[in-house]
């Protein structure tokens, strides 16, 4: 079964769109398969090339999502693109989420990196969604140093 992914703003625009193909779905998750559709873009220590493979995770109840990414040619994990942003809505056929611009990017070998605080800081957002934005980082932050990222 294919799924739309919707990448919204803070106003609820629709920024970035495209498909997944259904892995699983159970109580507040869902997880996706989809394959990079953009050109080479390196990132970090590693460049994402057309055709990797994503698995992606979506939450209803936690304050991010995780995309577990996987080389094209020999299925290596490249690492984890974690989005900090509002809590999934998952819909028949639909996945959407506020992206809040804060992102964690967790190399293969464990190495953490905090990405886009600036863009964070000037986004303007009320006290209540910087602090459930800074909970969702610090959660993504401990299940990553245990080497136990939530599926």
């Amino acid at each position: 079964m294919n799924v739309i992914v919707q990448k919204k703003n803070p106003a609820g625009e629709v920024i970035y769109q495209y498909e997944g193909s259904l892995v699983r779905r159970d109580g507040n998750t869902i997880v996706l398969e989809a394959l990079f559709d953009r050109q080479d873009m390196p990132f970090q220590e590693v460049v994402f090339r057309a055709g990797d493979r994503f698995v992606e995770y979506y939450f209803s109840d936690r304050w991010y999502n995780i995309f577990e990414i996987y080389d094209r040619d020999d299925g290596q994990i490249k690492g984890w693109y974690c989005n900090v942003g509002v809590p999934a809505v998952i819909e028949d056929g639909v996945v959407s989420y506020v992206d809040l611009a804060l992102d964690l990017w967790v190399s293969a070998d464990g190495k953490q990196t905090v990405l886009d605080e600036d863009e964070f800081a000037e986004m303007g957002l009320s006290r209540e969604l910087r602090e459930n934005a800074r909970r969702g980082l610090d959660e993504l932050k401990r299940y990553f140093a245990t080497k136990n990222p939530p599926r």
